[in-house]
Formats: C-alpha cells, structure tokens, sequence
C-alpha cells in the first residue's frame, strides 16, 4: 500500500477530473458502488477546488491592501445557498 505523502491536485487537474466524474455520473450507466466511489472523490475533490479558491481570493485581497491597510476593493461575494 501506498503511503499518502503525495501533495493534493492543482486546482486545475482537480477540477477537470471532478468534470470527468461528474459526467460519468450523469451517463446514468455507472453501478451503484461504483457511483459511490465516485461521490466520494468527487467531494474530496471539491473540497480541494474550494480551497485553492479561497487561498487565492485571500492572497488577492492581500494584494491590493492600500498602504494604510484599508481593502483597496470590496471582498468577494460568494454564492452560498444559492
């Protein structure tokens, strides 16, 4: 077995094989084990879209502080709930 030392996906190759999963899903010809399986990923993959996301909103808003400190822009409005 394979010790898990290896680093999370880029944003990108987690986003592209959460697509691929999505798709299969949605082909309607995938058992339901398999279905599972692939719910699972597919969450973890999420969860590792949303944060890249995050960190990079965060950096950013970092990134156009004024000198004062003050947000030199409003914060990002996410879509929660929707």
């Amino acid at each position: 077995m394979e010790a898990k030392t290896q680093q999370p996906p880029s944003f990108e190759h987690a986003l592209e094989r959460l697509e691929a999963i999505v798709e299969s899903m949605e082909s309607g010809e995938v058992p339901l084990a398999e279905l599972l399986a692939k719910f699972e990923e597919g969450n973890l993959l999420l969860k590792i879209c949303e944060s890249r996301l995050k960190e990079a909103e965060l950096k950013i808003e970092q990134l156009k502080k004024q000198k004062d400190g003050s947000p030199a822009f409003a914060p990002f409005e996410t879509e929660r709930g929707a």
